[in-house]
């Protein structure tokens, strides 16, 4: 194997891991990273003794080590995709009207990192700094539709996963999985009242070099509010970002 694969791999494990909610057994990184028993097994003991991975000997799963929350710590320092999508952001609030976000993939969560609101629309619940379920958000199923089945699988292996907001959205995951074909379909994500009632939302994934999702970019507006150009408008700024991150425009 060459270093670059190994490489390649390594990255994935840390990826997986990272959007864990808790530590998880081999068979769940070997599923989700679609790695053969002994090549997972070397790759994660190489990545113990760096430090980005811990193993918990008595619980048979592995973590993220410390080394990868230093990693991360200077990532938030710099702050680069904030940095990069804000002014792109601002000019979809410009040009669409409505308020628009910036959000990240943490585990089966969506965390907001950047709100822009237009002037004169009420404050939503996507301020900085908040959670919400990536299945029920127009932004969580813009990043779920762009990663692997297995994946997907993986985040949703049981029916618990399925955080209920207010009554509305998939409850398993042949449902989940059929909005992500929609999604796929369509080249957007929508979102119609799961999280705020009489408040939409369009959302379409922002992609590195690799094709995977490192954000989402969305906009919320009122139901009854015309929508037509909304999903083009948020389209091209996920496109822009993509290039401006070094990767492909989202395409369908």
């Amino acid at each position: 194997m060459s270093q670059v694969p190994a490489a390649t791999r390594a990255l994935r494990v840390l990826r997986f891991l990272a959007g864990q909610p808790d530590p998880v057994p081999l068979d769940r990184i070997m599923r989700a990273c679609e790695l053969p028993r002994s090549t997972a097994y070397h790759l994660l003991n190489a990545m113990i003794e760096e430090g980005f991975v811990v193993h918990l000997a008595d619980e048979h799963r592995y973590g993220l080590g410390v080394a990868a929350f230093e990693v991360g710590s200077g990532y938030a320092r710099q702050e680069p995709l904030q940095r990069m999508a804000r002014r792109p952001l601002a000019a979809l609030v410009d040009r669409t009207g409505h308020s628009a976000h910036l959000a990240i993939l943490h585990g089966r969560e969506v965390l907001y990192v950047i709100e822009e609101r237009a002037p004169g629309r009420p404050p939503l619940v996507t301020d900085v700094g908040v959670r919400l379920p990536a299945h029920l958000t127009a932004s969580g199923r813009a990043i779920l539709a762009r990663l692997p089945p297995t994946q997907v699988r993986a985040l949703y292996a049981s029916p618990e996963d399925f955080v209920d907001r207010n009554g509305r959205g998939p409850r398993r995951l042949s449902e989940l999985r059929a909005i992500l074909t929609d999604t796929r379909n369509r080249g957007h994500a929508t979102e119609h009242g799961e999280i705020t009632t009489g408040l939409a939302s369009v959302a379409v994934a922002a992609v590195d070099h690799n094709g995977h999702p490192v954000a989402a970019v969305a906009v919320t507006y009122p139901e009854d509010a015309g929508a037509e150009h909304l999903a083009e408008a948020v389209g091209a700024t996920a496109s822009a970002l993509s290039r401006r991150i070094g990767g492909q425009p989202a395409s369908r």
